[in-house]
């Protein structure tokens, strides 16, 4: 118990707002070099509008059918068991960064994630989500 309670004054004596300074620049640099660069873009791009440039474009390739045909639930499905497994991913790098000072309670909290995440592609995986053919 005295080890989480060193780790939580540890915590809280290096969690100031000087600790993220470095992130609201990096934010501010990265929002100043988007509007930089679309601002630049827009005066010294080229402004010339011929009838080709304002027609829609077109691969070359005959269109045919109806563009409002059912798509499969299939594609949307393994969109969005890519972005939830993704997202779980991302739950890793607090620990990796943080390995040191968890010690084994957090080894084993982050075990605990591996098994219920393992379970979750198992239960997908055996309801035949990832399966393309019918």
């Amino acid at each position: 118990m005295t080890g989480l309670y060193t780790l939580l004054q540890i915590n809280q004596l290096n969690n100031t707002a000087e600790n993220y300074f470095p992130i609201g620049v990096q934010i501010i640099f990265a929002i100043g070099f988007v509007a930089t660069m679309i601002g630049l873009s827009a005066l010294v791009g080229p402004k010339r509008k011929t009838s080709d440039k304002l027609e829609n474009f077109s691969s070359g390739i005959a269109s045919h059918g109806n563009a409002r045909q059912p798509m499969a639930v299939k594609y949307f499905l393994i969109a969005i068991l890519f972005v939830l497994f993704d997202v779980e991913v991302i739950f890793f790098y607090p620990y990796a960064v943080n390995f040191k000072f968890l010690g084994w309670a957090g080894f084993w909290e982050i075990v605990l994630f591996v098994v219920l995440f393992l379970i979750g592609f198992i239960y997908i995986i055996k309801k035949g989500a990832l399966q393309w053919e019918d």
